[in-house]
């Protein structure tokens, strides 16, 4: 049909080369788009762009077709003439209704005879033969890629001509196929028509659904063919099989760092830019990945989701309780290829090896000194700073680490210990000052503990050379010992 005069010339065309755009006679009109096709089919859908006046509308549904004969065709869908008794579709033709009844049955009656399965449609059939075949007869003019079906090859060609002829009339979005727009449609919406039978979980499309189902039933159709381990989705066989590969396809355009997974690269990115999406509602910290966001609400949930089986310890995420179970193993999977020695982390491993290389990676920008990890450097700069952020919380709230006697704080758990004993009576003792080991023997003249036994009579004594004076003038042998460092033997 002509797009200026609606008339048929369908002879016209078939005299000439279907690239020939200069033979009907309203080319001034033709000459809108000065594109040229190789196909009939392709001109023809492209003439309907430039005539959509011309198109015959259906008046219940407005719906619009290219051709009267199409038009009457779907107006018997609003008609009770091939209904379906089961659902109350209507169809156009007997043909139709026959093919959607088997819907209903279950009927397949069209099978492969390569691999059994079965269709509901003979074109279903044929376009499947094509998986084994490899025949793809649909072949892009523009880049040469094949296609099974001429619906893939149009969807195809878009990306070509850059058409999304699908726009989503609540955000404008466009789309280039309709099932995409459909699935889009359901942000908006929020339908999940897709419900897990077994757990009552709801999806948005199907696909997400045949994965989901296979955490119930265990299946894992997809194996890696370097060490047989199954997955549920090809995605993350994809995924997987990098790590054999060492393939990190997804670089930071910034810095050049390198990921496996475009997820890993997207929540880098938000390194660099600073960007941090989601919020706690509960507190308004924000974090750079959903998952963190999750494992933090857990603070204020108390929310302990992983146990230990063993000793029924109760971990906010499951990675903790993957490294606590290694207490009870054993087991320390992460190797120094130096010196042998077993670690239960990577990150111990990290640490560890370099005590061999000597690096020291973490520096103080103060007096530039170096340290072996980051937790050092953190303390460390409290030196400069004089931050003391630690105070018992039974006499501030919110704060650790301070002298219930004298009220001093202290940096870190370990200086508060030893400040402690220092006291004498709730007053700081006059020797308690010095070094470590001297005030540790200064402690036992605060203290009633004896822990020098003598061998002989079983007397306590509190310092070491008191119970060797003793031994030695010791006349009492109930113990049976007659000398105090060389046990004695009988004969």
């Amino acid at each position: 049909m002509c797009c200026a005069c609606a008339g048929s010339f369908m002879e016209l065309e078939a005299k000439g080369d279907c690239t020939d755009t200069t033979e009907h006679p309203h080319d001034d009109r033709r000459r809108l788009c000065d594109k040229r096709f190789t196909t009939k089919k392709h001109l023809s859908r492209r003439r309907t762009l430039h005539a959509r006046e011309n198109w015959y509308s259906c008046s219940q549904c407005k719906r619009r077709f290219l051709s009267p004969g199409a038009l009457c065709h779907h107006r018997k869908t609003h008609t009770d003439i091939y209904k379906c008794t089961e659902c109350g579709r209507c169809f156009g033709t007997s043909a139709d209704l026959r093919e959607h009844r088997r819907s209903h049955s279950g009927e397949k009656p069209f099978e492969c005879t390569v691999c059994g399965k079965r269709f509901i449609k003979s074109g279903d059939l044929v376009v499947h033969s094509r998986v084994h075949s490899g025949e793809k007869p649909f072949e892009c003019t523009v880049c040469g890629k094949g296609f099974a079906t001429s619906g893939n090859l149009d969807v195809h060609s878009r990306v070509h001509s850059g058409e999304k002829p699908f726009e989503c009339t609540v955000c404008g979005k466009r789309f280039t196929q309709s099932g995409n727009l459909v699935e889009h449609s359901r942000v908006h919406s929020g339908e999940k028509p897709f419900e897990c039978t077994v757990c009552g979980k709801r999806f948005t499309q199907s696909g997400n659904l045949v994965e989901h189902s296979r955490v119930h039933s265990g299946e894992k159709p997809f194996e890696c063919t370097v060490c047989g381990k199954g997955f549920a989705t090809s995605g993350n066989l994809d995924v997987h099989s990098r790590v054999h590969s060492g393939g990190k396809p997804f670089e930071c355009t910034v810095c050049g760092k390198q990921f496996a997974q475009l997820g890993n690269l997207v929540a880098h990115s938000r390194v660099h830019s600073g960007e941090k999406l989601f919020e706690c509602t509960a507190c308004g910290k924000r974090f750079a990945k959903s998952g963190n966001l999750v494992v933090h609400s857990r603070v204020h949930s108390g929310e302990k989701p992983f146990e230990c089986t063993v000793c029924g310890k109760q971990f906010t995420q499951s990675f903790h309780l993957v490294v606590h179970s290694r207490v009870h193993s054993g087991e320390k999977p992460f190797e120094c290829t130096v010196c042998g020695k077993g670690f239960a982390t990577s990150g111990n491993l990290d640490v560890h090896s370099r005590v061999h290389s000597g690096e020291k990676p973490f520096e103080c920008p103060v007096c530039g000194k170096r340290f072996v990890n980051s937790s050092n450097l953190v303390r460390h700069s409290r030196l400069h700073s004089g931050e003391k952020p630690y105070e018992c919380a039974s006499h501030i709230e919110g704060t650790s680490f301070t002298c219930n006697i004298c009220q001093k704080k202290f940096s870190c758990k370990v200086h508060l210990k030893r400040h402690v004993p220092r006291h004498e009576g709730g007053k700081l003792c006059a020797s308690s000052e010095g070094p470590a080991t001297a005030l540790k023997a200064h402690q036992t003249v605060h203290s009633n503990f004896k822990q020098f036994c003598c061998g002989k009579c079983g007397r306590y004594f509190k310092y070491k050379s008191a119970v060797i004076c003793h031994f030695e003038r010791c006349s009492d042998d109930r113990l049976g010992i007659i000398s105090l460092f060389k046990p004695h033997i009988s004969e």
